[in-house]
């Protein structure tokens, strides 16, 4: 059996799922969210939690259903809690601002870049250098904040760029004179 695959999803108070045919819809106090279920894959709700089935004990089949199973429980946690990415832009001149729902981005090139947010992120510029990228969709969050450090990653040389919180670069000698 799939380890992920056979743990039960607890549904929180204020949190309701529901199974139409292949789609599991959740819905949350902060939003609801859908997505379809492989055909191989069964789902059920019993006990005020979600379970997840499998056909047989294929390799697919196995695969599938811990997949499913994490899908399913990152909606139940995007509906009650949510999921949020902190980036930080490093760099001489280099800054974030919001203006209305555009970021608007000066990475040291020769124009600001300013880039669209999508329909169910939010973006918050605090001190023009951390940006706080969340939403109900880990997916969608994680997205958005990859295209975001796409912009400009970190140099290897300086460290210079757009890196996730947390993240450790590491800085190349570069030349050295003899």
């Amino acid at each position: 059996m799939s380890r992920i695959g056979k743990m039960k999803i607890p549904l929180p108070a204020g949190t309701t799922a529901k199974i139409d045919g292949q789609k599991l819809t959740v819905k949350g106090k902060l939003g609801e969210l859908s997505m379809a279920v492989h055909p191989r894959i069964g789902m059920k709700i019993e006990d005020n939690a979600i379970h997840a089935m499998r056909q047989s004990d294929s390799k697919q089949d196995k695969s599938l259903h811990g997949l499913t199973r994490a899908l399913a429980a990152n909606m139940v946690r995007g509906v009650t809690e949510g999921f949020t990415k902190v980036l930080e832009v490093t760099g001489l001149g280099y800054r974030a601002d919001m203006k209305k729902e555009t970021l608007v981005l000066n990475l040291g090139y020769s124009h600001p870049i300013e880039f669209e947010l999508p329909a169910g992120i939010k973006v918050e510029v605090d001190k023009q250098n951390n940006i706080t990228v969340s939403g109900i969709d880990k997916e969608k969050v994680g997205q958005v904040s990859a295209d975001i450090r796409a912009f400009r990653p970190p140099n290897p040389y300086k460290g210079k760029g757009v890196r996730y919180r947390g993240e450790r670069i590491k800085l190349k000698q570069g030349k050295s004179r003899v």
